[in-house]
């Protein structure tokens, strides 16, 4: 999800001075290296995450963001570089500087893919990591809103602290350590802090499965267990939200028990819900929980697809400055994302800082779900020739048809549905992307309709457009029984239009 949400507060997080000490010794001290083997299931597991992500973006890129999308890169980057002239480089960081062309995308995306491949059989892994994290930074900043969430610039943090895998020792484990910390804290904490009352009083589960985004037919039946067990759930999150972070600092046992408590809070929203690769990336970063006495007690078939990541063999001054020097910008700027949470600003010029290197996505702030959506509202969006007879058209997994079943989708992320779900909880302001929708569906751009389950209008585009708003609920077990329909709804207004080129 996009935003934190929260409220403001006077205090903020401090790490205690033994993960401080530790975190530190690691850096100065590095011990000998027993995590080789983790770095090297890692970094393939980042390959498949990268490969899924452009992957998923790819197969939407044309509709999105090409010159006959919804939002084409080239226009945005013209009119970036018409407002803030020399400093767009740096507020939007992409190679497609160079063109923004539906030429130069695909060649960006294949590249992408490809080197993906690379980090997962082995091959240029340095390289690949670099390169992986250019382009994908790159894809972010000309997406624009289609990509802006919290797991895009959480997939651009750990791509850049993977380009450091290669210094030896252990300091670069305990930041990505630190990094799962403040990822899975920060969740929790906003929740808190939001003073939303379905979190305060545990029933913030008795919505969630509803009027989540893209709800897999799961949730249908999560929906309908008793609100006990939603309450008791819902003290697990903050279980492993707010108690279960700190033991990624301590002994062996403990941060076993956490990757097992992350990997099966991840497993739980993955089965009711659809967060594209949210949830295996979650899962991926618990291997830095683990290490390479437990790793080695795999089938030596299976190690034997792991070949090891190669370390720098520089001169131990340097590469220790190095890692120090990252390990310092890393902790520094986290530690001022957990001040600027709970305190609600950043303290003095910090606040220029932090704004200065957002753009890269290096150091994020973080916070899912700190506001529970407590209704489904959904927009239906609908075309005409005459103004009287209106054809819908359908999404491929959004709610609209009533009858037709939630369905798992992750972890590809169907973009323009999510988007959608963010639009209809603001009814009463039309977003300009919205707007450019429709006028590509009054064209009839093929790469926007492809976005689509079905184009109500293949032989020529129609004449008006509207969108109509809807509130959704999940049915009950009797009036699934009688008329097969997973949803009910009922119509609250007009959301846009109708709306036609050249006038409304």
């Amino acid at each position: 999800m996009t935003g934190s949400g929260v409220t403001q507060r006077s205090f903020m997080l401090e790490p205690t001075s033994m993960q401080l000490r530790t975190l530190l010794n690691a850096v100065i001290h590095p011990s000998p290296d027993s995590y080789a083997l983790v770095r090297a299931v890692f970094v393939r597991l980042l390959g498949v995450v990268y490969l899924i992500a452009f992957a998923s973006f790819g197969v939407q890129m044309a509709g999105l963001v090409g010159a006959d999308g919804i939002l084409p890169a080239s226009e945005f980057l013209e009119r970036v570089r018409d407002i803030f002239g020399s400093d767009s480089y740096r507020l939007v960081p992409t190679v497609f500087w160079v063109s923004a062309s539906d030429v130069a995308l695909t060649i960006g995306m294949i590249a992408g893919l490809a080197l993906s491949v690379c980090l997962i059989v082995g091959f240029l892994h340095r390289t690949a990591l670099v390169a992986l994290y250019t382009l994908y930074l790159s894809f972010v900043s000309v997406g624009q809103v289609f990509m802006s969430y919290q797991w895009d610039t959480l997939l651009l943090e750990v791509g850049f602290l993977s380009i450091f895998l290669a210094i030896p020792g252990p300091a670069l484990v305990w930041l990505f350590r630190a990094l799962m910390f403040r990822f899975w804290f920060l969740s929790g904490a906003v929740k808190l802090l939001s003073d939303d009352p379905t979190w305060s009083s545990l029933t913030a589960l008795t919505y969630h499965y509803e009027t989540q985004p893209l709800p897999t037919w799961v949730a249908w039946y999560a929906h309908h267990l008793p609100e006990g067990f939603h309450r008791l759930a819902v003290g697990g999150v903050f279980f492993v939200e707010m108690v279960v972070p700190f033991m990624v600092f301590g002994p062996r046992p403990l941060r076993f028990f956490a990757a097992a408590c992350f990997t099966g809070l991840n497993i739980v929203i993955a089965v009711t819900g659809n967060y594209t690769f949210f949830n295996l990336l979650s899962i991926i970063l618990c291997v830095f929980l683990l290490d390479d006495d437990l790793l080695q007690r795999t089938p030596e078939r299976v190690r034997r697809f792991v070949p090891r990541f190669p370390t720098f063999t520089r001169p131990q001054r340097v590469l220790t400055g190095a890692m120090a020097t990252i390990a310092a910008f890393v902790l520094i700027v986290g530690g001022l994302q957990l001040w600027g949470t709970f305190a609600g600003s950043y303290p003095g010029p910090t606040a220029a800082a932090i704004r200065w290197i957002s753009p890269f996505h290096t150091v994020n702030g973080y916070g899912l779900f700190a506001v529970m959506t407590t209704l489904r509202p959904e927009i239906i969006v609908q075309g005409s020739n005459d103004g009287m007879e209106w054809r819908t058209y359908e999404f491929k997994h959004k709610p609209g048809d009533l009858a037709r079943r939630p369905s798992f989708v992750a972890p590809h992320q169907p973009r323009l549905d999510w988007q959608m779900w963010f639009a209809a909880l603001n009814p009463n302001r039309v977003s300009g992307w919205f707007q450019a929708f429709a006028l590509r569906l009054l064209e009839g751009s093929p790469s926007v309709t492809g976005l689509l389950a079905e184009n109500p209008f293949p032989e020529s585009p129609p004449r008006y457009i509207k969108a109509e708003l809807y509130l959704y609920t999940i049915s009950d077990y009797g009036a699934r029984r009688e008329t097969g329909h997973w949803w009910e709804r009922r119509h609250v207004g007009t959301y846009f239009g109708p709306v036609t080129l050249g006038r409304e």
